[in-house]
């Protein structure tokens, strides 16, 4: 069964420049060497209404409706997390495509769905993302089950324009 193993908070200070690194190569142009895996999130900040940025690994992706799927691993603490839910009007890059969406937090069943399927085709990545996220998990259907409702997934639909 899964468990928590360990408190973990988003990376503050120096740590945070590390996490933030990938925002560079979207900035020089580069987006398309992180491939379709990762995408760019361009947000609002809650407090300072200011533009902020955050690269996050691409969950799913649904070619027939354009959705990315993200999850919040650091969960609701997450500040990008708490921007969205407060603006979820976004922009997003993957590679050199943008476009317009809008952010929404999938419910369980559906969450569960989707990081069911991610477990499928990356077993190692969600072992190795929950250790970091301070999870053990065996990567079993139940434990991803359990993952899935510990940390916020998220849906991110092309906007209506018009």
């Amino acid at each position: 069964m899964a468990e928590k193993i360990k408190d973990v908070h988003p990376p503050r200070g120096l740590a945070r420049l590390g996490w933030r690194a990938p925002i560079w190569f979207y900035r020089l142009g580069l987006g398309d060497l992180l491939g379709e895996r990762f995408l760019l999130l361009n947000h609002t900040g809650r407090k300072s209404g200011q533009l902020r940025q955050a690269v996050l690994e691409v969950v799913s992706h649904d070619a027939e409706t354009g959705t990315y799927v993200v999850a919040s691993g650091f969960g609701e603490k997450s500040d990008w997390y708490q921007n969205v839910m407060a603006h979820p009007q976004i922009t997003i890059q993957v590679g050199q495509k943008r476009m317009v969406a809008q952010a929404r937090r999938l419910p369980l069943e559906q969450a569960s769905e989707v990081m069911l399927d991610y477990n499928r085709r990356h077993p190692t990545a969600l072992r190795t993302l929950a250790g970091i996220l301070g999870y053990r998990t065996d990567g079993s259907d139940a434990d991803v089950r359990f993952f899935a409702g510990a940390i916020p997934i998220i849906a991110l639909e092309p906007a209506e324009l018009g």
